[in-house]
Formats: C-alpha cells, structure tokens, sequence
C-alpha cells in the first residue's frame, strides 16, 4: 500500500472512531450538556466565519474591468 492510500485509511478510520467518541459523549455520559454546547458554538462560529469569510472577500477584492457597468 502506498503512502497517499495508508494516509487515507488512517484519516478514514480516525473519524470514525471520533463519530464514536462524540456520540459516546454525547448520549451516555455526564459531560452530555457541555458537549452540546460546544458543538452547537463551533457549528455557528464555523457558519459566522464563513460568511465573515465572505464579506471580508467582497470588501477587499477590486473590482475587474468586466464587472463594471456603465450608467447609459
């Protein structure tokens, strides 16, 4: 097995021992309340990120020659 393919078994089985993990946490432990928490802040900074992401894009990119449009 070449390197490229050993590296995607390794993240492969890695995420599916963290969906383990998280559910683990999720459903039958007592730090159930905190790892909801926490997932619900990363989901919205990941969303609010994304479309600061964009803002910041659209603000700071200048504008090329084809997407000007005259006033006739």
């Amino acid at each position: 097995m070449d390197k490229r393919k050993g590296m995607g078994v390794t993240i492969f089985l890695l995420c599916i021992g963290g969906f383990f993990l998280y559910a683990y946490l999720l459903m039958l432990s007592e730090w159930s309340p905190i790892v909801l928490q926490l997932s619900v802040l990363m989901i919205a900074g990941g969303i609010l990120g994304v479309v600061a992401w964009i803002g910041y894009v659209m603000a700071t990119t200048k504008p090329s020659s084809a997407s000007i449009t005259s006033d006739d």
